[in-house]
């Protein structure tokens, strides 16, 4: 353990973000040099907080199973070295989840049952970031290669996991991506004022140094078929994401200037990367309505206000969470809380317990207001408050509903995978679809979920592979694909 009497000396503390009207005009980190160096000052206190607990729920609470405690203790006796082996023995990209993850470790941690939680998710990325900075991550190559070839199909946390896992065990990996570089949703989906992609590119340097192989440019089911991979391939790894965005259909949804959020921000992370974008949907001087409470809707929300909107409001159709954990979420339960991201420091409204039901176009055919209804739950079905109908303006519509499924006219059509009652793809509790030879890992096999969990299932994944073509493997697994998570 840390400091014995660490918790009741020192209270939480995090890091310190730049002043909102600086880090509004670019498109940088908010915090000032990286949240690692922000960190420095008050990390060592702060994992010292983390208490003898006897049982560390934290560990339930993590889906990689991160050994929390023992690397708080590393941090606090100021052993850095050793704090980023334990890290990266269950963490293959500590840097993403330190800066991404909501940190389901922290609701469960044994001290937030009657005080501030410990502050895991900075000291995780504290601890990589210096790595990075010392040169302590360094490549890991296999020793002897096993003559097996896996092609992984994605390149988000799951399919980067499991790639760099069965590149250490020997086999010869190579990742498609259909974009122009990798990365996945890490890539465009992710704003860089959330994670500068100089993140992605020195892990991914770190990779390539290891051997695996990266086909950017490459979309499978059109430019290599599915059964061509198969016939190459020893194993393919189906990786995908769940990529298909729920929509709403409601009177005007034809109208212009109504988009998906991953319309809006991919074009706009290529911009602020440099890149030039034909015809960019661009939110300035726009009234823009985000349709959608989550981290997706808050994205969108920092984007908007980076690109000058005129206003922004953001809607949610449930009723707003309280700031205390609701007695139907108890400890250690990942509970629905009232939380204010960066986006939601710098600007914008949030209205909760809306429904929208039209949506009003001008004389052009472009939306001008937005009709919307307060709702409330009534025997557990929603219902309409009489009287509350008004309109806002509302020149751009992102929605940032979430996403139903992974896309199956393509590779997972081509492959013929069976689909299981969610739209995802059926696969074994050692991640092998109903195909032999291919496996499903990440949000494509468990629908819509966190980055710590497509990272899990990306090792576990790799060592079902790794099994699969030598007949045992050293690999960790950390969950099975049946596992549900008790924290989400």
């Amino acid at each position: 353990m840390a400091d014995p009497k660490g918790f009741l000396k020192e209270g939480r503390k995090v890091a310190t973000r730049r002043p909102v009207d600086e880090r509004v005009n670019d498109w940088n980190e908010v915090y000032p040099d990286g949240i690692g160096r922000a960190l420095l000052p008050i990390i060592t206190p702060q994992a010292g907080r983390c208490m003898d607990c006897g049982i560390p729920f934290c560990h339930q609470g993590c889906p990689l199973g991160n050994i929390i405690p023992e690397w708080n203790d590393l941090v606090w006796r100021d052993d850095w070295s050793d704090a980023i082996e334990r890290l990266h023995a269950t963490n293959n990209f500590p840097e993403f989840t330190g800066r991404l993850c909501p940190a389901p470790c922290e609701t469960a941690c044994v001290l937030g049952i009657n005080q501030d939680p410990v502050t895991i998710k900075n000291v995780e990325v504290s601890i990589i970031d210096r790595a990075w900075e010392s040169g302590t991550v360094a490549p890991q190559p296999p020793e002897w290669l096993s003559g097996k070839t896996v092609a992984v199909i994605g390149s988000g946390p799951a399919g980067l996991a499991a790639a760099q896992q069965l590149t250490r065990a020997g086999h010869t990996v190579a990742v498609y991506e259909r974009a122009d570089k990798i990365g996945g949703l890490l890539r465009y989906g992710i704003p860089e004022f959330k994670m500068e992609k100089r993140h992605i590119d020195r892990r991914l340097d770190q990779m390539r140094r290891e051997g695996t192989i990266f086909r950017a440019g490459v979309e499978v089911g059109v430019d290599v078929t599915g059964e061509q991979l198969k016939a190459r391939y020893d194993a393919v790894v189906v990786a995908t994401g769940a990529t298909v965005p729920r929509d709403l259909q409601v009177p005007g949804r034809e109208l212009a200037g109504i988009h998906q959020a991953m319309e809006f921000l991919p074009q706009a992370n290529r911009v602020a990367l440099g890149e030039t974008v034909e015809g960019q949907i661009r939110a300035d001087d726009k009234h823009v309505v985000i349709i959608g409470g989550g981290d997706t809707g808050a994205d969108c929300l920092g984007t908007s206000i980076r690109q000058g909107a005129a206003s922004i409001t953001q809607l949610e159709i449930m009723p707003q969470p309280g700031e205390s954990r609701p007695s139907a979420q108890p400890w250690p339960t990942y509970p629905m809380l009232f939380r204010v991201s960066s986006a939601h420091e710098e600007g914008g409204d949030r209205v909760y317990g809306v429904s929208t039901k039209e949506f009003i176009g001008d004389e052009d055919g472009n939306v001008r207001a937005l009709r919307l209804v307060d709702v409330t739950f009534e025997g557990g079905k929603l219902a309409e408050i009489e009287g509350t109908e008004r309109e806002i303006p509302a020149d751009l519509v992102l929605f940032a509903m979430g996403f139903t499924g992974p896309e199956t006219n393509t590779v997972v059509q081509q492959l013929d995978l069976e689909l299981d009652e969610r739209g995802n793809v059926r696969r074994t509790p050692t991640y092998q679809t109903s195909v032999p030879g291919v496996f499903a890992a990440g949000d494509a096999g468990r629908g819509q979920s966190l980055i710590v969990w497509a990272i899990a299932e990306g090792r576990a994944a790799a060592a079902a592979v790794d099994e699969y073509l030598t007949g045992s493997t050293s690999l960790p697994a950390p969950i099975k694909s049946t596992e549900r998570p008790l924290v989400v």
